[in-house]
């Protein structure tokens, strides 16, 4: 009813602006599932190293197109970026594990390594803990390395034997080791390069100027009593190749840093962002050799630190395939696109397009007739009936005689002429049988 009350152009108006906003709602609908998630990320070292690598995997994640972005916080060191993680300020933070409270913490990736390395001066006799006995240690970091004095002195019972840890600035370190105000270093570095040389750079440099490496030869008991930290040997040479510096492995400690993050983090968003870091690991290496650090946390139940459900499912193998994650698409697909073939055809009708126009039959033409006698008031119009069934009789006759497929059949034109026959002859008696109208003058 409605497509014939509206005229076409207004039809044709009205669907296609439910196609528009239709369409409109669902590339709105693409577009907000489709856009890249965006994460907080505290991070900072006393040297800006840490900040700078992390917009460096920032950036590349943007030129991926990743599905995960990251905003990088300069926090200016690390303590500062355990904080704000604890407060929930951030989504993800770089935070090593023996810094700061990582309760709530649960691990993307190990972005590197921290060695410890207790460091004289050359030329110097303390080759061992026990003889910083009454010597001043300058610390790197600060408030960072608070735990591992700690565990040092706790250790090696260093407060009762007078060793005394300065904090030291980075600028600072060199002019300290050179004017023997501190007579070794404690230093927290990843083992490249960089580092390295930034740690030689403290000391007079030359052939026979090697600095010493002080073993902690507890290290494996310390290890036993704080998780965070694992007993590791410095490779012999890694000050200098040759002649080689240390010319043997040294044992120390070494604790990792992590990117962690929130247990509220989704799933799906941690396992889409430890692909993409993975990815930018292996984009970035040649830029700089630090993401060769890069790895997989330790997936053990009893773990230091948990590792987040969605980038475990990464370490073991556990993602989706297409056909898991989609399944559901494509079992309702086939649902959808008949919904849509539906509405495409209510659509179609709703126009009118290609529609033959309805012809009333002869047959509709006499039950329409029925309808006429009985509510007919005089008799003359009766007559007038009966003469319009005649023609329609004969007209169909006709037909049939030159062979009209389209005829009536004559048994159902005698049957509806008939029944005719008869409301005629009703109504003219009840006519009939109603009493004369008489008008007063």
């Amino acid at each position: 009813m409605i497509s014939v009350r509206m005229p076409l152009w207004l039809r044709v108006v009205s669907l296609a602006g439910v196609v528009l906003l239709c369409t409109a709602a669902g590339l709105y609908g693409y577009r907000w599932y489709s856009r890249p998630v965006t994460l907080t990320v505290a991070v900072g070292s006393i040297d800006g190293e840490a900040a700078s690598a992390m917009s460096a995997i920032a950036n590349q994640l943007v030129s991926d197109g990743a599905s995960v972005r990251l905003k990088v916080i300069d926090t200016g060191t690390a303590v500062e970026s355990g904080k704000q993680f604890a407060a929930g300020a951030v989504d993800l933070a770089a935070v090593r594990g023996d810094v700061g409270d990582v309760s709530k913490a649960q691990a993307i990736v190990v972005l590197s390594h921290m060695t410890v390395l207790l460091i004289a001066p050359p030329g110097s006799s303390i080759d061992s803990i026990s003889k910083l006995k009454g010597q001043t240690v300058g610390v790197l970091g600060g408030d960072a390395n608070a735990k591992i004095v700690d565990v040092l002195n706790n250790a090696y019972d260093l407060a009762r034997n007078k060793t005394v840890f300065r904090n030291l600035s980075l600028p600072d370190a060199r002019k300290a080791v050179q004017s023997k105000q501190v007579n070794a270093l404690l230093v927290v570095i990843p083992l490249t390069g960089k580092y390295i040389a930034l740690v030689k750079g403290f000391f007079p440099q030359g052939t026979k100027a090697t600095p010493v490496l002080i073993p902690i030869d507890a290290a494996a008991a310390i290890a036993d009593g704080n998780r965070a930290y694992e007993s590791f040997d410095v490779p012999k040479g890694t000050l200098r190749g040759s002649p080689p510096v240390p010319d043997d492995d040294v044992t120390t400690l070494r604790t990792s840093l992590y990117l962690v993050a929130q247990k509220s983090l989704s799933t799906d968003v941690a396992t889409n962002l430890t692909q993409s870091i993975l990815k930018v690991r292996r984009e970035l290496l040649r830029e700089n050799p630090l993401f060769a650090q890069i790895s997989s946390p330790s997936t053990d139940a009893d773990a230091y630190l948990p590792v987040h459900p969605g980038a475990l499912a990464v370490y073991n193998g556990t993602t989706q395939s297409f056909l898991d994650e989609y399944s559901n698409y494509i079992y309702l697909g086939p649902m959808i696109l008949g919904g849509i073939a539906s509405v495409l055809a209510a659509a179609w009708k709703f126009l009118g397009i290609g529609q033959p126009q309805f012809r009333e039959g002869p047959l509709d033409t006499l039950y329409g007739l029925a309808r006429r006698i009985r509510t007919v008031s005089f008799e003359s119009e009766l007559s007038a009936i009966e003469d319009e069934i005649d023609n329609i009789l004969k007209g169909e006759r006709l037909k049939a005689e030159a062979g009209d497929e389209n005829a009536v059949d004559p048994a159902t034109l005698n049957v509806v002429a008939h029944r005719l026959e008869n409301l005629v002859h009703d109504r003219r008696a009840a006519l009939l049988a109603k009493p004369p109208i008489v008008s007063v003058a």
